[in-house]
């Protein structure tokens, strides 16, 4: 790929990640400053010509989310000012997506409103990885490309498939990503019913689905506190599971996730790296970190080339 023809940029949400995707495509990381005034406002500057660029801006909106989704609002903005040809914002996580819907009276829809933000900012496309909830793809009025890291994980996990194999969904929102691991891998698929009572916290109802004498895999999109993956742990342990694995794409991991976590019966945690881990989970014994850089990168010179992003879901 032409250098002159297509730019890669970065916040400091995860520039690990830029960089490795950059390494992929052979391409350098195009130069940019985001520092920060005295008061807390960002100042950025793109640093090279991007007029009639195809620029795509690699930014996670993580933890902290507001700071680093205004970083990726204004990288946008700026690149749209500078007159680049087509602005794709590359989210490996998208904040704010647990709130999709009005579920209660009174509250925003969230994943919505920050749709919104990215378009008017001048974003002309989206690559996102493993939303919360599909249907958020919907909020935009501009292509969505929406990858899975399943076949990053998969190419992990094919070594356990065999009888003995569970796949679980922690909850009946994740069913369909769930049946979708479970036929990779050839596995029954179980499903934890459970009741949320409040945010961040959960009460596992029961199981649907024999697991006695399997061992499992628990699979979500991500974990935050961890309550969610702990407590479903402990009901398989109860319920005569042999083993318990967990896996998800996106490793929020707000305390104290990797306290309960090591504390769990979870044998092995496998997260990738769409979030950078904090020191402690990195420390963490039982947390395995894939990358999705190959899989990202692979998107991004897809969409540059015009060709089929479809192929990557294989």
């Amino acid at each position: 790929m032409n250098p002159d023809r297509i730019k890669i940029l970065t916040g400091n949400a995860n520039p690990e990640l830029a960089r490795e995707i950059c390494e992929h495509l052979r391409l350098p990381l195009a130069a940019s400053s985001v520092k920060q005034f005295a008061d807390g406002e960002i100042y950025l500057q793109v640093q090279e010509n991007v007029r009639g660029t195809d620029a795509f801006v690699v930014q996670p909106t993580c933890k902290p989310v507001d700071r680093h989704l205004m970083e990726l609002l204004l990288l946008i903005d700026a690149l749209r000012r500078a007159s680049a040809d087509r602005i794709t914002a590359v989210l490996p996580y998208y904040g704010y997506a647990r709130q999709d819907r009005k579920d209660k009276p009174r509250v925003p829809i969230s994943a919505k409103l920050v749709a919104k933000l990215l378009e008017s900012a001048g974003a002309d496309r989206i690559l996102c990885l493993d939303l919360h909830a599909a249907q958020i793809q919907g909020f935009f009025d501009i292509p969505v490309d929406h990858l899975f890291a399943t076949p990053v994980m998969i190419d992990y996990l094919k070594h356990l498939r065999g009888a003995n194999m569970c796949v679980v969904s922690p909850d009946a929102g994740g069913v369909e990503r769930a049946r979708a691991f479970a036929k990779r891998l050839v596995a029954p698929l179980a499903i934890i019913d459970k009741r949320r009572e409040d945010v961040n916290t959960a009460e596992v109802m029961h199981i649907i689905g024999d697991v006695a004498g399997k061992d499992c895999l628990m699979l979500d999109d991500l974990i935050d506190t961890g309550g969610t993956i702990v407590k479903g742990a402990e009901a398989l342990i109860k319920a005569g599971a042999n083993s318990i694995m967990a896996c998800a794409t996106h490793g929020v991991l707000s305390p104290p996730a990797v306290e309960r976590l090591e504390n769990s019966p979870i044998r092995e945690i496998v997260l990738t790296n769409s979030i950078p881990l904090s020191d402690e989970a990195r420390r963490c014994s039982k947390i395995k970190t894939l990358s999705v850089a190959p899989l990202l990168a692979s998107a991004i010179q897809s969409i540059h080339e015009e060709t089929s992003v479809s192929t990557l879901f294989v």
